[in-house]
């Protein structure tokens, strides 16, 4: 994998990853994002379906905690996770954790982290990490590290015990890779932790950076325990210890609001769980990534809603997989009688399937009936103006627009 950097302004880092996959011959745009799925599915989509969705990342994410129990069939399979998905010309990053699915703290120690697998949970020492990985053969993957530092009130000495922690497994899975060859060609993301402490997220990015590793994972940012001024200037901060010729992934950071704020920083590659989170509270992706267009009118036209309506939806809220989620101001909640005989595009001008061939009201009618259908239709909209978004963000960062972007988006968050 090599990184191209084309611009960097303001933090902002435009360029392209080449050379990935098992061939070397895909490459992917930055800032870009992360393809996600379910057990390498993309959710509720099947692989023919997936492609009718434009701007599909090249790089997918799988998480460790929902391979775990198959770590036995893969091994009599013998070809890797990529062919036995499906997806064997994708290029396969695997997370320890799903980024959805919230999972219990307190249960790491200093020589294993604990995931939670469909079985429960299952205790993960360096040696059957690297086991698993060999098994797996994904094109990268997150190193084993220590990540229970998201609650309210974490400590500066818990911090620095996850730091040492993440350091410590981090030596031995580069040891243990070394003596594997079936994981010469994959690809290690060194884990930055160290919770709110600014020290510690420091000496973190510091040390992992004299590793060998191939980018890096900025951890412990997902959930709202830590306020966002804290964020930003934490990340501020690590982004500014870490060499320029490598990529910066983030867990847990999908409202676009935020995803600008990431930017701004350094940040070059996202989850996006997000859309899938939002087509499981029955909503569609609504906001306006329109920069050329005066902001404020930008963020009028778009759907051609009231501003009524819009703080209306806010207060809606619906259960997500992980939990109880507040919906957010860029998305639309079609569940609501409103929509029974709204008869236009989820949103006007876009491109995708569901916008192209339904309508809000049909979209309205799949979700009382509880069809399964509506996840489909809501999940190739979201996705797609997820990407899309993205490909603005781009754009804007080559034009030298990113703060009108920024604005338009600002516009729409509350």
């Amino acid at each position: 994998m090599k990184l191209s950097l084309s611009k960097v302004a303001g933090g902002c880092r435009l360029g392209t990853l080449t050379n990935l996959g098992r061939k070397g011959v895909q490459s992917m745009e930055i800032p870009g994002c992360l393809l996600y799925t379910k057990m390498g599915s993309a959710p509720h989509l099947t692989h023919d379906t997936l492609q009718m969705v434009k701007g599909t990342p090249v790089v997918a994410q799988v998480s460790l905690s929902a391979m775990v129990d198959l770590q036995d069939v893969l091994e009599d399979y013998k070809e890797g996770l990529g062919k036995f998905i499906g997806m064997p010309d994708s290029v396969l990053y695997c997370s320890l954790h799903d980024p959805v699915v919230s999972s219990p703290l307190g249960y790491n120690n200093n020589k294993a982290v604990s995931i939670w697998g469909c079985g429960g949970r299952v205790e993960i020492t360096a040696s059957k990490f690297m086991a698993i990985q060999r098994t797996l053969q994904p094109d990268w993957f997150q190193c084993l590290a220590d990540g229970d530092t998201i609650a309210e009130e974490v400590s500066k000495k818990r911090a620095k015990k996850s730091v040492d922690r993440s350091l410590s497994f981090l030596d031995e899975c580069l040891q243990l890779q070394e003596k594997m060859p079936e994981l010469q060609d994959s690809l290690m993301i060194g884990v930055i932790e160290g919770g709110d402490v600014l020290e510690e997220r420091r000496r973190s990015a510091r040390e992992t950076a004299k590793r060998p590793v191939a980018g890096f994972l900025l951890d412990g940012f997902q959930g709202n325990a830590m306020a966002k001024e804290t964020k930003l200037e934490l990340l501020s901060s690590v982004t500014a210890e870490l060499p320029e010729d490598k990529p910066r992934l983030i867990h847990g950071i999908g409202r676009p609001d935020l995803v600008l704020e990431c930017i701004e920083r350094g940040v070059d590659v996202f989850e996006s769980c997000f859309p899938y989170q939002v087509t499981e509270r029955g909503c569609a992706l609504s906001f306006s990534y329109n920069y050329h267009l005066d902001p404020e009118t930008a963020v009028l036209i778009e759907n051609g809603k009231r501003a009524a309506e819009k703080k209306e939806d806010q207060n809606m809220k619906s259960e997500a997989c992980g939990g109880s989620q507040d919906m957010s101001s860029f998305e639309i909640r079609l569940k609501d009688k409103r929509y029974q005989g709204d008869f236009g595009p989820l949103v006007n001008g876009c491109s995708c399937y569901c916008c192209q061939n339904h309508s809000r009201a049909y979209i309205h009618h799949l979700l009382v009936t509880n069809e399964l259908l509506a996840g489909v239709l809501l999940m190739m909209h979201n996705f797609q103006h997820y990407f899309s978004f993205f490909c603005s963000a781009r754009d804007a960062l080559k034009e030298g627009r990113l703060y009108q972007l920024k604005d338009t988006i600002f516009r729409q968050a509350l």
